[in-house]
């Protein structure tokens, strides 16, 4: 290595060269890198769903989930197995072991549920699938007066060109019902002609279809032969005969029954400011780009504005693109921000030309991690320049080690090119390995498991590739810069360089007081009480940790990303008709005004209203990020979405009071199950979920209901509900044995009901691009009481027809909304949001499975629980956390101990690690922040820059000590002498990111904790590291004396086993 950084010292053109391809190799990746707002987060998983319509959940469980569940059972790479049985379908999420061939696991998965053949007959066929995360990019409301045709016609219009638009893969047209052809006869009608439901579906399919008649050869060519008499739409479905009666005359459809050309008969409504809407999700896929897909799908907007009839309005409701602007732009101002206070202080405190070519590494070293992006998958995020902002202070630590040695050596008289070539050669080893300590504490954080492995990756790897780049820069390019620059210019000539010089001399001559003044006796005050100064610094650590039994510093795990939406979503009981539902959200829309009105009664005159727009559904959720719109549709379920007008880089009030403001003003909505609100764009699932598993749906359901009441006496805790739903009422059907005499069966009763009230599929068209079921039925009127039901005429084998009272018994039950199972068994879930400026999930949670759970299944021993959501992700980060840190620390100790040549002096220098963990402490306490999981990952990286600080010091005393000079002295001597080194570093780390920790925008508010771990922790960790190392160092002497029984003297040369070789100082 000495060879190498002497040729590029002696080569300037060489190390331009490498500093060009650095800087020209990130700026041509750059336009390449594609931007997102967060990194794609990893899915394992694959789904299978299977539409079983018409039937109830647990025929769904027995009929299809289990038998799914069964037939994939013990397939290689599976982990675990989720399925949900609900009205009309079955729907399974099969997570994969990590690292596994997702695609041939898929494929294996879809063979065995493909070669299932005991489904029941009225299910569709299964699609399997990968499951991918598709990132919403836009949402787009496309509203007004128009009937639901229109709007539809509007909505799939657009959505084929924007489909069309290049770059753009993905369009989904939502809250548009499916189009349907409802054939309703009564059973009247049916009576009078002798006819069935049956028979009509049967005689659709007979007449209305396009048969294929093979070719004509004749002498002037080929002619295809074609038999057409497809019908597609209503008027067409009219003319079909059904029925010739014996006097040779038809019976067409038309006369008989009611053909309704409209929409399938399913609860969902959508409105946008209080006008009947549908909306077009836009999408990425992969490492599409989203500014690219927002910039062309706005460009058509404005068009589409222009040509859409009068009355209808397109918004954009949810535009992702500009919150990716936005945090950018925030992150970015930040990071200018840092590095212009870098340079400052390095201006403040080295010669101008040194300084220069010392912050020049930054941007190379940078530049030269972004050139990585390609190859490393990464893409430009959130997290990526969050990870250039943590990082910006420390890429200059061995560039200012490097300057100042080859400085120092110019002042001992020798050449420019030679004291470069000594300067950097002298620190090359510590350098090299301090650099490798710091990489090594982001270990942790590039192997955090599971979906939110993929949001922390790209900033732990970005912040290595970049440290990788700086030893590059340091040691090959900055040297070759500093043997060739040109000279300073003298006193006198420049007046303005003069001021700054004398501001140097002056900031220099107050370093060198305060370190010979005030630091100097103390620490030799310190070095004769080491013993109680080392109790001291104890006692201070348990002091701060302290705080969190106190209570003044609480921890949460992942606070959740606050957005500019906020929501109120409700579930009324199951069955409750969609008048119902809509009052319920015309209260939450009435509650909307009323806080619209609060927050307007602020402003000044001329200012838009905070409420931009309101966004309203029945029948499903409303879609966010990169959670899809439900496919069935329940008449009591809702959402209202409120869009907050919010300035840029917004800073004000938190948007989850402006929720909690809503929910207060609300109040509770009658009968309402379940009512939760939230402001957060970006969360790991729910605060508090405890997953109850068992058999007997009972005995989980009575757990989950003593367990609900036990959350809701926690002061803090809101929106406690739990899934376990009373379904809809069923009226189940008996076989009397009247029946049997008849010939009648079971399957031949309940298929006869469910084409009479569900309806009969005689045809499935393709009208377009639309699947258009052709459904035989009775009228809506006859579908509506028992009464209908028990008047309905049951037709026997030989067409006799009976009266439904007479073959069979009906009896009123509830069976259940939805039944969950994972892994084979049953589960019910509890789950609850907590208002984290009173209370906590993890103190919550701690608290219920101390106090309350024990007692609770020891009553109920069928039933076991897991915690799920938030709790789950923070069990697997912190128990990954856990031992990964003590991976780091065990590489770090092994990258010290290697140059050091000793077993103890590593101890040493690693021993003031838990007392960076003070600063980041007091830090968050000063800002008035919670410690969260952002902040640990902070910790943890402050472990490297503390030990390089703490390896100045030792390095120091093991040089002089190789030189003779007695260990007393050395230690004494050494934080003053290399005071001037280490306060320098740790200024310019925590100058970088003191913007983003003061910085109380909504955009950056994710980011803070980190910063604030890392640089208070530098900060106070530096201070400390001054008084303990040297005190450690001569406890760790004193240890020897009494092992060996021997003394140093004042001038021997000797080195024990506790110096090291180092020559140099490091950083």
């Amino acid at each position: 290595m000495n060879n190498l950084i002497a040729w590029f010292v002696r080569n300037s053109v060489a190390a331009n060269l490498l500093m060009m391809m650095l800087i020209a190799g990130g700026l041509l990746a750059l336009p390449n890198i594609h931007q997102e707002e967060f990194p794609t987060l990893d899915v394992d998983a694959v789904s299978v769903r299977v539409p079983y319509l018409g039937a109830a959940p647990a025929e769904v469980e027995t009929g299809v989930c289990i038998r799914i569940e069964e037939a994939v059972e013990g397939t290689e790479g599976i982990d675990r197995i989720t399925s949900e049985a609900a009205e009309g379908y079955c729907a399974l999420t099969i997570e994969l072991v990590r690292g596994v061939d997702k695609t041939k696991v898929a494929n294996d998965i879809k063979s065995k549920v493909d070669a299932i053949d005991s489904f029941p007959a009225e299910t569709e066929q299964p699609v399997t699938a990968e499951i991918s995360f598709l990132a919403t990019v836009l949402q787009i409301a496309v509203s007004g007066h128009a009937d639901e045709r229109t709007l539809k016609f509007i909505g799939q219009r657009m959505r084929d060109d924007i489909a069309a638009l290049p770059g753009v893969s993905q369009v989904e047209l939502q809250f548009a019902r499916p189009y349907e052809i409802s054939i309703e006869v009564s059973e009247q009608t049916l009576r009078r002609h002798g006819l069935t439901l049956e028979a009509i579906g049967q005689a659709i399919a007979r007449s209305s279809l396009d048969i294929p008649g093979g070719s004509l050869k004749t002498r002037g060519g080929e002619i295809l032969l074609r038999t057409k008499g497809q019908a597609y739409h209503g008027r067409e479905f009219e003319d079909i005969v059904v029925l010739t009666r014996t006097d040779g005359t038809n019976v067409t459809l038309g006369e008989i029954a009611t053909v309704i050309d409209g929409f399938e008969e399913s609860d969902l409504q959508a409105r946008y400011d209080g006008e009947p809407s549908v909306s077009l999700k836009v999408s990425r896929v992969g490492k599409e780009d989203i500014m690219a897909i927002a910039t062309r799908v706005k460009d058509y907007l404005e068009q589409a504005r222009r040509e859409v009839p009068e009355g209808i309005a397109i918004n954009i409701w949810q535009d992702e693109s500009q919150d990716l602007v936005d945090r950018l732009d925030a992150l970015s101002r930040n990071a200018r921000s840092g590095l212009l206070l870098v340079l400052l202080v390095l201006t403040l405190f080295l010669r101008f030309r040194l300084a220069t070519w010392v912050a020049a590494g930054i941007p190379v070293a940078l530049l030269g991690a972004v050139a990585m992006f390609p190859l490393a998958g990464f893409s430009i995020s959130t997290v990526s320049v969050m990870a250039f902002i943590l990082v910006l202070g420390i890429l200059v630590d061995d560039a200012i080690v490097v300057g100042e040695r080859v400085y120092a050596h110019e002042q001992q008289g020798k050449g420019r090119a030679q004291a470069a070539i000594a300067g950097t050669q002298e620190v090359a080893i510590p350098v090299f390995f301090g650099v490798l300590t710091t990489m090594a504490t982001f270990i942790p954080v590039v192997s955090i498991p599971g979906p939110m492995g993929g949001f922390y990756k790209p900033l732990g790897f970005t912040v290595m590739i970049a440290l990788a780049f700086s030893i590059i820069e340091s040691q090959f390019i900055l040297p070759s810069h500093l043997a060739h620059r040109k000279a300073e210019k003298e006193p006198g000539d420049n007046a303005l360089m003069d001021r700054w010089l004398a501001l140097q001399g002056r900031i220099s001559a107050s370093l060198e007081s305060a370190a010979t003044r005030f630091y100097q006796p103390a620490v030799e005050r310190a070095l004769e009480w080491r013993y109680l100064t080392i109790a001291g610094g104890v006692v201070v650590l348990a002091l701060t940790m302290s705080l969190f039994a106190s209570g003044r510093m609480q921890f949460q795990f992942f606070p959740g990303v606050e957005g500019t939406h906020l929501y109120a979503a409700v579930t009324m009981p199951e069955g409750t008709p969609i008048e119902e539902t809509a009052r319920a959200v015309e209260r939450l829309e009435d509650a909307v005004e009323v806080l619209r009105g609060e927050l307007d009664a602020q402003l000044a005159p001329g200012e838009p209203s905070k409420v931009a727009h309101v966004f309203s559904t029945i029948g499903s959720f409303i879609p966010k990020g990169s959670i899809e719109m439900g496919s069935d549709r329940q008449s009591n379920i809702a959402e209202v979405g409120v869009e907050l007008n919010l300035p840029r880089n917004y800073s004000g009030i938190s948007t989850q009071t402006f929720a909690n403001r809503w929910r207060e003003i609300t109040g509770s909505i009658p009968d309402a199950i379940e009512l939760s609100y939230t402001s957060e764009a970006f969360g790991v699932g729910k605060a508090i979920s405890f997953e109850l598993y068992g058999r007997d749906f009972e005995e989980l359901r009575s757990v989950a209901a003593e367990l609900r009441i036990a959350l809701q006496g926690y002061s803090g805790v809101l929106d406690v509900t739990d899934s376990f739903r009373a379904g809809k009422q069923e009226v189940q059907l008996t076989l009397l044995p009247e029946a049997r005499n008849l010939g009648l069966t079971l399957d031949d009763l309940g298929r006869q009901v469910r084409q009479a009230f569900y309806g009969y599929e005689a045809q499935r068209i393709q009208r377009g691009k639309d699947d258009v079921r052709v459904m035989v039925r009775y009228p809506a009127d006859e579908r509506r009481s028992l009464g209908d039901l028990e008047g309905m005429r049951i037709r026997t084998a030989d067409g006799t027809e009976v009266p439904f009272a007479s073959v069979a018994r009906a009896s009123l039950a509830r069976g259940y909304t939805t039944i969950r199972r994972i892994d084979g068994n049953r589960v019910v879930t509890v789950t609850a949001n907590v208002d984290r400026a009173l209370t906590t999930p993890e103190h919550v949670i701690g608290a219920i499975e101390e106090e309350v759970l024990p007692a609770v299944l020891a009553t109920h021993p069928g039933v076991s629980y897991t915690l799920a959501g938030e709790a789950e992700e923070r069990s697997e980060s912190m128990a990954s956390l856990q031992s990964t840190t003590l991976l780091a620390l065990l590489v770090i100790y092994a990258l010290l101990a290697i140059p050091l040549q000793s077993y103890l002096q590593p101890l040493v220098i690693m021993s003031v690690i838990p007392f960076g963990v003070v600063g980041a402490i007091l830090g968050h306490l000063l800002l008035g922040r919670d410690l969260v999981f952002f902040s640990l990952l902070g910790i943890v990286a402050l472990a490297g820059v503390v030990v390089n600080s703490s390896l100045v010091l030792v390095d120091f005393i093991n040089k002089q000590r190789a030189a003779g000079v007695a260990t007393q002295w050395a230690v004494s001597h050494a934080g003053t002498a290399r005071f001037r080194p280490i306060i320098l570093t740790s200024i310019t780390t925590f100058v970088g990111l003191t913007p983003i920790m003061l910085d109380t925008t909504i955009s950056t508010h994710i980011f803070r904790p980190m910063a604030i771990s890392l640089g208070f922790g530098v900060l106070v960790g530096t201070v400390i590291t001054l008084f303990l190392v040297p005190c450690l160092y001569m406890v760790l002497q004193d240890f020897k004396r009494d092992r060996v029984d021997t003394a140093d003297t004042v001038g021997a040369g000797a080195r024990d086993d506790t110096a090291g070789p180092l020559d140099g100082a490091a950083r």
